[in-house]
């Protein structure tokens, strides 16, 4: 059986935006201005990258024409502002392949089993792909996906099941709160974290924290995890080493995993462009890697004078999307500007095709 009916059909688009933080959506919205139409691949559930993941709700000051605003905030802005381009989205999917064709095009399929072929890529992967960290427990893998979650546990897997969400940062409350909000919430809710004291930078996530503790709808559990309690093949608990006293079981049907992200360059690093300490090398004019097609911008990139700014990144992604438009038509593009080109305009939906 070939690639593609592994896959199925290839889905033919102009061009693949690897990456969905602010450089990847701003790459969109450029290339969108030149007709260019973009699906969007990021192993994160949601648009915003490493602003969303790091620091959602901290202020940034170096936006220009926003004196101030948030990771949040500015991921929200710029998926408002590339709406008029209607980017197709993989989120929570990563790029497993990418190979050339005669045709000069680029296949690329994804883990979720998307197969795309377009004329450009462009990588916007920041420091790498944000992969969920892990428990470093011997057995776990079988059980992930089953009963064993990283990042997010869907509410169906949680209602009416015993869960515990293990972590202590902010991602792993949230995840508390919304489970214990939900309309079918669990029928027992642990928080297993390695001390019972919490410190999140939203402190409205503490107040709800306590008021859950004192309404007995959840239970925090200090301690950590040292081995697994498998029966018939199916995972019952985990074996918890406390801060002090003796081991043991705390019973689950359903684990979330919420340990942080930890970014990894992952496959890219092996598709055989051009790098150097573990950065694509590319050229300041097309910001285009070794491989003609394929471009990359952003923190993912290095050249002499780089400097990792979300400035610098929507600088390159412009540059970025004019090679590709040249390359896609044979011909240099002529520079338009928003506030007086028509054709623009329509683009944007503020005038009628």
């Amino acid at each position: 059986m070939t690639v593609q009916e592994q896959q199925g059909a290839w889905i033919d688009t102009d061009a693949v935006v690897i990456g969905a933080g602010p450089v990847g959506l701003w790459q969109v919205f450029e290339c969108g201005l030149l007709g260019l139409s973009c699906h969007v691949v990021d192993v994160l559930g949601e648009a915003g990258g490493q602003c969303v993941e790091l620091y959602a709700d901290k202020p940034i000051y170096d936006i220009p024409g926003l004196p101030v605003t948030t990771g949040r905030e500015l991921a929200a802005r710029l998926c408002q502002q590339i709406k008029p381009f209607a980017p197709r989205w993989h989120l929570g999917e990563q790029v497993t392949g990418l190979t050339s064709i005669a045709d000069g095009r680029f296949e690329l399929l994804t883990s979720a089993g998307a197969a795309l072929r377009c004329r450009s890529v462009f990588i916007a992967a920041g420091v790498g792909a944000f992969l969920p960290r892990r428990l470093p427990l011997e057995g776990l893998q079988p059980h992930e996906g089953r009963s064993v979650f990283h990042h997010v546990l869907p509410e169906a897997e949680a209602a009416g099941r015993e869960v515990v969400v293990a972590g202590g940062d902010d991602t792993a409350l949230r995840q508390v709160l919304s489970l214990a909000s939900s309309a079918t919430p669990p029928s027992r809710l642990s928080l297993l974290h390695r001390r019972d004291k919490f410190d999140p930078a939203d402190p409205a996530l503490a107040t709800a924290l306590a008021r859950l503790r004192a309404e007995g709808r959840l239970q925090v559990v200090a301690g950590q995890p040292v081995d697994l309690v498998v029966e018939e093949g199916e995972l019952h608990g985990l074996r918890i080493a406390p801060p002090e006293g003796p081991e043991f079981t705390l019973p689950l049907q359903r684990l979330a995993v919420c340990l942080g992200l930890s970014p990894r360059l992952g496959p890219i690093a092996d598709w055989g462009l051009a790098m150097a300490r573990k950065q694509l090398v590319v050229d300041t004019a097309r910001f285009e890697t070794s491989v003609p097609g394929i471009h990359a911008v952003g923190d993912v990139v290095t050249y002499p004078g780089k400097r990792k700014l979300l400035l610098s990144g929507f600088h390159e992604a412009t540059l970025a999307a004019f090679a590709a438009a040249e390359r896609r038509r044979g011909a240099p593009v002529a520079l338009e500007y928003t506030t007086s080109s028509r054709h623009l305009q329509q683009r944007l939906g503020v005038l009628p095709l």
